[in-house]
Order: C-alpha cells, then structure tokens, then sequence
C-alpha cells in the first residue's frame, strides 16, 4: 500500500516558471547563434580565433597577424625569433586561445578544405563554432549565479537574476562577439561563489581557507583569460587578507598560486619579446595615451608621433574614471537594477555573510575600475577591455534585494498583495527593451538570408577574403600582406598579414625583411577598416603617409566615369605605388587590393 504521506506537493506555479525560462533560453540562443549571428565583428575575437586555429595544427601559440612592433620587441628577446611565419604571440593571455583551440582540435578545424566558404555564403561556420562556444559560458555563468543568488538572498531574486542575465542584450552581444568576456563571466561567478561560501564559513566558526582558495584560484584562471583582470585579483587578495583568518594567510598562499601558475606564459612572453607582458602592455597607449591602434603599427617610438604621448597621466585617468561613472548604466548591461548596488551598500542587511560579501564585490570593482582607467575602456558596444559586466549580476541582486525592502514597505503594496512582484515586472519590461526592440529587424533579415547569413558589412567580408586569397591562392602560403584588417586576413583568408605601417621607412623595413627571409609581400589590401566613415582628418592622424592609399579608393569611386586616383600621384609613396600598380577590386572600392604582378578583379 503506497503511503501518500511521503508525497510531497509540486509548486506549480514554480514548475511553470521553470518550463517559461527554459523556453525562453532555447529560444534565444538558438535565435542568436543562427537567426540573428551576423559572423566575428571585434578584431580581438578574430585575432585570438586564428590564434586557437594555429594551436590546434599544433603549431603553438604562433599568430598570422603581426603587429609591426611586436616584430621590432622579438628581434631583441633572448630567444629572437626573426621570421614572419610561425611568429609567437605575446599580445594575448592564453585561456581563451586554449579553450577555443581544443574545441577547434575536436572540429578538425584546422582543415581548411573542411572548412571552405562557398561563393554565397556571407558567415563564416567557424564564426559561429567561436560565438557557440562563448554563449556556452553564458548560460553556465546563468546557472552559476542562479545557485549562488539563491544562497545569498533567496530563490525569487536569483530567478530574477537570470531572467535579467538572459534578456540582457550587451551579454549576448559579448557572447556573439568571440571575446573573452563570457569565459570571464564564468569564472568570475565562480570565484564568488566560493568567495560566498569562505564569508559563509567564517560565520560558522569553521576554517575557510579551502573555499576561499578555490576562489583565488578562479581568479588566477580569469587573470589568464584577460590580463586586464589582475586588477580585480588585486582587490581580492586585499579582501582576503582582512576577512580570512588567519589574516594575510589566504592573500599569500594565493599569490603564491598566481606566481606559479602565470610564471609560464609570463616566461614565454620574455623568451620571445624580451619583456614579460610583450605586447600586451602596449593596450595603456588606448587608456592613457592617444591611440593603441597607432602604438601598434610604429616600428620605432618618435616623439613626433603626438598620439604615443604618455602626458598628463593623472588627468587621463581621473577622465576616464569619470567617464565609467557617467556611464555605468550601459557598462553594467543596462540592467536598471544592477547600480542600485551602491545605495544597497548603505543598507544595514541583518544576514553578517551578505553585507560583508558586498564589500568584497565593490573592493574588486574599485580596483576592476582603476585598471580600465589605466588601460582604457569604452562604453560603445563590446570593448574588450570592458570588465564591468562581469559585476552586472551580482550587484543586479543587491540592487533587486534593495528595491524589495523598500517596494514591500509602500501602504499600498501591503493592502493590494498582488502589487508585491509588480517591481521585478517593471526591472525586467525596462532592462530587456534593448533586447526584444533590436531583435526584430535582426530577425527579419535573418530570414531572408537564411543559411547565407548577413556579414558585419562594413566592414567585414568573409567570403571575399577566403575566396579570393585562400581558395584561388592569390596569395600563397609563403606570401605576405600588408594590410589595415590583419586579424580578418589571418583568420578568414588564413595568410600572415602586417598591420600597415604610419611611416614609410616602417614599410619598406618590414618589406626587406620579408624579403629576406623568403616571405616576400606580395600585395596590399584596404578596406573599411581604415577609410570606413572616418574624417579625412582622423585618416590622417592614423595612417600618417599611407593617407593617400587608404583614400585612393574612395577618390576612384567618386570621380566616376575618369575615376582619379591618388595612390600613384602621392610623391611620398612613388617606390610603393610603382611596385603595387595592380589593382583588383573584391568588393566595389571599398575593399581594394594592391598586387606586385597581374590580377583579376573578383567582380
């Protein structure tokens, strides 16, 4: 005989709830990540993309994108390395490369042949395998904060929580972009959680040196999936130090831990650029000085170039702290909840665990926010050194958990009971509008395009760039480009690119060099990368005496039918325009390639 005492009742509302969520979940990632995916759109992505293809061919952490300086620090590392092919990276930290590599590994993407673009296809499949991947550690970051807000707070903030995680657009446009940022967001969560768990055991008298470990290990994971995030290790360590007994024990074993387990990459930095951070600590010329892009691209330093001016230090980053503070809203998501955080800090939460675990969240926030400051960040669409987000979730709890106190005090809520959720309503209508508002045209196009996707035009084209100098190998794999979208040359056209110099002595150096090791340049490649929508000022600025190259297509197109060119009448550039007199069109004049033999045009 059953004994129908044992049962328990099914909350079914809940279960409703549960089933909703979940639709919504498969929904938009299956909308995302084929409807609406539009291909790579960040260099960073593509850059760390091919990056992970050369390491799954077994060819190390070796890049087709060579930064002109990067070439200039390797010719004086103890272990110099001379040669444009096979040429090691020192511009990123390796998890993400790493974890991109083994699931390109299972692919075989490595293959090429396997991996062709047809003649109509405008996304790349790699592309999608790259924003797959990233959106994988999303909805785990989801369930990670799900577990972990259900312990701090209770289960209806945490459901909250991940609804606005999931209906939150600029974490789904990080988790399309290929960046790091979801990974990050992952084990970001992750060392909070143990984080949590180590205040947890300090309030039961218990020792909390293993949970709290784990958390600094996590963070020494995050520091090598973006160097950027020593900063927010930074702040735990000082955390640690005041809030673990005994005091200063958990920051030094976790230092220890950071020590060794950064010591290798760190070590291969030096072997092969003479410095441990290579370069990588060339990004402060984005936060403090006047261009990274232009740091970047100079084969020596000059106190003419005026944007590669380290002046007035405090003011810039006072500017940029500001900056972050104006816009913290659209940093965090755009989540309306999330920068009630720090109101929620003049809180007096009853819970010890909670309302010190919040100054462990602003403690690392703090410190996160001084390293933007120092190495720039922009609140326009997916900045890769934008690390507030990693945030978003947690202070989006304090944030709900203080508007419910303060919604549940209000005489009309305790009279009308059905008013008592109204606000989570509201938090989740106004934080997911970005969301649902943009999806619909994106949704529209995706299912006109189909399977042949829509490109990020302007200014990526995937199938020009396979087709044309990989599948019809117009360039060989022995031949280099120089051009002004090195990372979408290395990845989509998978040929060593050079990023255009500003001067022409940084030309023609890096041209006899290749020369010389029986890689010649073979041609040069503009797109919308540099012309683009940019002022005929700001070309300037950027590509110095390669203005009138980057311009030529443009001034061709808008002096149809005679169609004028600038390109070889540029008494600077004579020997270049003579050498390079081909010209072949991939793309109308807005993608225009360069050539030292004969060519086709692709139209």
């Amino acid at each position: 005989m059953i004994n129908t005492n044992n049962r328990t009742d099914i909350d079914a509302p809940a279960l409703v709830r549960k089933i909703l969520f979940f639709l919504l979940l498969v929904i938009l990632t299956f909308g995302n990540v084929f409807l609406l995916f539009r291909g790579l759109n960040s260099p960073e992505a593509m850059d760390q993309a091919q990056i992970s293809r050369q390491i799954a061919r077994n060819e190390g952490i070796t890049t087709k994108f060579i930064r002109p300086i990067a070439y200039e620090q390797s010719k004086n590392s103890p272990d110099s390395n001379a040669g444009f092919m096979n040429f090691r990276d020192t511009f990123h930290a390796p998890l993400n490369l790493l974890v991109n590599a083994a699931v390109f590994k299972m692919i075989d993407a490595g293959n090429s042949e396997k991996w062709k673009i047809a003649n109509d296809q405008m996304v790349y499949n790699l592309d999608r395998v790259v924003a797959g991947v990233a959106t994988m550690f999303f909805l785990l970051s989801i369930g990670v904060n799900y577990l972990l807000l259900s312990r701090i707070f209770d289960s209806k903030i945490a459901g909250v929580t991940a609804l606005l995680m999931l209906c939150c657009e600029l974490m789904w446009n990080f988790s399309l972009s290929g960046l790091p940022q979801m990974l990050m967001l992952f084990l970001f969560s992750s060392a909070m959680f143990f984080a949590y768990r180590a205040l947890k055991f300090v309030q039961e008298g218990r020792l909390p040196l293993t949970p709290a470990l784990l958390a600094g290990l996590c963070l020494i994971l995050l520091t090598l999936t973006h160097w950027i995030c020593v900063w927010i290790l930074i702040g735990y360590l000082i955390f640690a130090a005041v809030a673990f007994r005994p005091r200063g024990l958990v920051s030094i074993i976790v230092l220890v831990m950071a020590a060794v387990i950064c010591a290798a990459p760190l070590y291969r930095n030096y072997q092969a650029s003479g410095t441990v951070m290579g370069t990588a600590f060339m990004v402060i010329y984005s936060g403090l000085g006047d261009g990274e892009d232009s740091a970047m691209r100079v084969t020596e330093f000059s106190s003419d170039d005026s944007n590669l001016r380290l002046d007035g230090l405090v003011m810039k980053i006072v500017r940029t702290t500001i900056l972050q503070g104006t816009d913290i809203l659209p940093f965090l998501g755009s989540i309306f909840a999330a920068p009630l955080f720090f109101l929620a800090l003049l809180h007096p939460f009853k819970r010890i665990p909670i309302a010190r675990f919040r100054w462990c969240i602003l403690l690392m926030w703090v410190f996160a926010a001084l390293g933007m400051s120092i190495f720039g960040v922009s609140s326009d669409g997916t900045h890769p050194n934008q690390i507030h987000i990693l945030f978003a979730p947690l202070m989006t709890a304090y944030g709900l958990a203080l508007v419910s106190i303060l919604w549940n005090r209000l005489e009309i809520i305790v009279s009308v009971p059905l008013l008592r959720d109204a606000h989570h309503f509201i938090i989740v209508l106004l934080s997911a509008a970005p969301l649902l508002l943009g999806s619909f045209n994106m949704a529209r196009y995706g299912l006109v395009r189909g399977e042949k996707g829509l490109p990020h035009w302007p200014p990526y084209y995937p199938a020009g760039l396979n087709i044309y100098f990989d599948q019809q190998n117009v360039v060989l794999e022995d031949q280099i480009l120089v051009t002004d979208q090195p990372w979408a040359v290395a990845w989509y056209s998978d040929r060593v690119a050079i990023w255009l110099p500003k001067k022409v002595n940084g030309f023609d150096s890096m041209e006899s060099t290749a020369a010389n090791l029986k890689t010649p340049v073979v041609g040069i490649l503009i797109t919308p990368s540099s012309h683009g929508s940019r002022s005929i000022s700001d070309i300037t600025l950027q590509y110095g005496d390669f203005t009138s190259l980057v311009i030529d297509g443009r001034t061709f197109q808008a002096t149809m039918p005679q169609g004028m060119t600038l390109f070889d009448k540029d008494p600077k550039l004579t020997a270049i325009s003579t050498k390079y007199r081909y010209r072949a069109s991939i793309l109308g004049m807005d993608m225009v390639y360069y050539s030292n033999q004969p060519l086709r045009s692709v139209e």
